[in-house]
């Protein structure tokens, strides 16, 4: 079982976006500049660190980031079984789960830099990350400090992140090292987040969040504010803004997703955080970073290891799985158009691990060269004999050259 996570502001680096320029998926970048009228080209590839470090910026950035490595593994065929955001990323897995449309997300993100960015500029602050600390001590820092400063993430255990003025947190940092914390790191921000001193910035979200028709998600999203699963819509508006004034609790969101059965935690998008996280929290799952178009293969190894479907590496115009296994792709970029093969999609035959339903025993026999399918209108031919297992791409689903469309057991 897999999760998806979505990293928050402070993952975003310069040039984040430079290795997607030539993938499919890139065309969502030229989608969000035109809803927003921000330059996300220039934010994704040409923007140094000072000018990502603005709210405003870091926030649609790695968000439109995030959604680009998003499209990239759905175009492989994976699903989640849960979908969290740390932070802003709460946003990015809303979308990822079909709760709000991109086009809903994109805005929605960038009214809310907006609205953090003044914020921050009425109520200065900044936010520090420590380790080696136990979250009773790092909330206990904060009340000796007697200032504004509060604990605005659980991250996982032995890592919070404090946020609040500048006089308050210094203060906070000389107790939490007394208390036993190892070390303190100023994150790259530009305000105290998910702290009262955020409270300004809520009205504007209010309204935006009341110009939105939530949907059910198709798979839970956990929440930041409680760390529960959410499929109700009508909860989103208010976590979503308690989100601006309360702690991301992720150590006990990656906890809950775990207790329920995931074992491999998917980081996409910038940073690669929350993987590290990932293995902290829960040290007996997997976490696996995509970042880049190079980490899909890896994600495609870790995601089915242990099944008889991987691991594999994509070159040429077929490649092996294991000894009798095969893996058909298209040799050209394109939308997909299956052929009418009696076989179904991976994903059916992972809603019946009971393999209860006969109807999946045993597929079509193919030839070589027979047409598994089209990609813009150029044939996709098997360079294998053998029983058709399933079709990975989906029809109308936009192919990239050398993307995995039909996997097979090969005739001995």
């Amino acid at each position: 079982m897999l999760a998806f996570t979505f990293p928050g502001q402070g993952s975003q680096r310069p040039g984040m976006g430079r290795s997607w320029v030539d993938h499919p998926s890139w065309e969502l970048v030229k989608e969000g500049s035109e809803l927003t009228g921000i330059d996300l080209t220039h934010l994704l590839i040409e923007a140094d660190a000072d000018e990502l470090k603005h709210t405003s910026n870091a926030q649609i950035a790695t968000f439109t980031s995030s959604l680009v490595v998003l499209d990239a593994v759905e175009r492989l065929g994976l699903s989640p079984a849960y979908c969290a955001g740390h932070s802003l990323g709460e946003y990015t897995a809303l979308v990822a789960a079909g709760a709000l449309s991109f086009e809903e997300g994109v805005r929605l993100v960038a009214e809310r830099g907006e609205a953090m960015r003044l914020a921050s500029e009425a109520a200065p602050g900044t936010m520090v990350a420590l380790v080696g600390l136990k979250d009773d001590d790092a909330e206990a820092a904060c009340q000796r400090a007697e200032g504004d400063v509060w604990v605005a993430n659980y991250n996982s255990p032995g890592q919070v992140v404090l946020a609040g003025t500048e006089e308050a947190l210094e203060r906070a940092i000389v107790i939490a090292k007394e208390l036993g914390a190892k070390k303190a790191m100023r994150l790259p921000v530009g305000g105290a987040f998910h702290t009262p001193l955020m409270q300004s910035a809520r009205p504007r979200l209010r309204k935006a969040l009341s110009e939105i028709s939530f949907r059910p998600p198709e798979v839970p999203v956990i929440a930041n504010v409680d760390a529960r699963p959410h499929r109700d819509p009508e909860s989103w508006p208010g976590l979503l803004s308690a989100q601006l004034c309360s702690p991301v609790r992720w150590s006990q969101s990656i906890k809950l997703m775990h207790d329920s059965g995931i074992r491999v935690f998917v980081e996409l998008g910038p940073g690669g955080v929350l993987t590290g996280l990932a293995r902290r929290i829960a040290p007996s799952a997997k976490g696996v970073s995509v970042a880049t178009p190079d980490d899909l293969e890896t994600l495609i190894t870790v995601a089915t290891e242990g099944s008889s479907s991987a691991p594999f590496h994509l070159t040429g115009h077929g490649e092996h799985l294991h000894v009798t296994e095969r893996l058909v792709i298209t040799p050209v970029a394109g939308l997909f158009e299956p052929a009418q093969l009696d076989v179904p999609h991976p994903l059916e035959r992972a809603r019946d691990p009971s393999g209860t339903n006969s109807s999946f025993d045993k597929g079509p026999h193919v030839h070589v060269g027979d047409v598994i399918g089209w990609a813009s209108g150029v044939e996709i031919c098997s360079p294998f004999a053998g029983e058709l297992i399933g079709i990975l791409a989906i029809p109308g689903e936009r192919l990239t050259e050398g993307q995995p469309v039909a996997w097979l057991r090969a005739d001995e």
